[in-house]
């Protein structure tokens, strides 16, 4: 039925594998702007995430406007992602071990903010000894487009059996594109939405949900009877 009886894991980097939360918090603060606590920043609208709550909202609103503003700020955070930004702990051990192990097909479908996103990342990852060009694929999607289309293009193409086969990702709609998919969801809630989002404002079963990277490193692990 399928050519291949490989397994398929799928990545998001921001918020999964990526300190994003750290990385932008850094940014904002070069240019005098604060974007509050993780616990209010999973609760904010994509908007907000990027301008600061409602606590932050009028003086980082007043600095954002202008488009030379929105351009350096932009600017400092692809910066802050290719010398500073880190991996969660244990992310950088689970993504070699990955690339590593026979049967496994790994790669990345994520969204991204900054500018080239390809050499952006390549450096963050770099830094934690891991060069991308050994993934079996990478592909870095607007923040308004949607995963699906590439969660099904690239099992296709693999012809992967979609019942071993992974999405992992940190918003609502990475599970939505995963089940949509055919395919497992492995959630993470310490990344872009909390756990109280993902649960009580879209259903997502807490089995399917790990609280933080350990937990998913050794979830993951586990599903591809690999070491812990």
């Amino acid at each position: 039925m399928y050519r291949s009886t490989d397994h398929l894991i799928i990545f998001d980097a921001d918020g999964t594998l990526v300190d994003a939360f750290a990385a932008i918090d850094i940014a904002f603060a070069h240019h005098g702007m604060d974007i509050g606590d993780l616990e209010r920043f999973q609760k904010r609208r994509n908007l907000f995430k990027y301008i600061g709550g409602i606590k932050e909202f009028p003086r980082n609103l007043a600095r954002h406007m202008g488009k030379r503003v929105r351009k350096e700020l932009l600017d400092t955070l692809t910066e802050v992602y290719q010398t500073e930004a880190l991996l969660y702990l244990g992310m950088a051990e689970l993504i070699r071990d990955l690339i590593d192990t026979p049967g496994v097909r790994v790669g990345m479908v994520t969204r991204n903010v900054c500018h080239e996103p390809k050499t952006t990342l390549s450096r963050l990852f770099a830094r934690h000894d891991i060069d991308i060009g050994q993934l079996d694929f990478m592909h870095y999607l607007p923040l308004h487009e949607e995963k699906l289309h590439y969660f099904k293009a690239v099992r296709e193409q693999l012809d992967v059996n979609p019942a071993r086969a992974f999405a992992c990702g940190d918003e609502h709609r990475d599970y939505a594109a995963a089940l949509a998919a055919g395919i497992h969801p492995f959630i993470v809630s310490y990344g872009f939405e909390s756990h109280a989002r993902l649960t009580h404002k879209f259903g997502i079963p807490e089995e399917v949900i790990s609280p933080d990277p350990g937990t998913f490193s050794k979830r993951v692990r586990h599903a591809l009877a690999m070491p812990l």
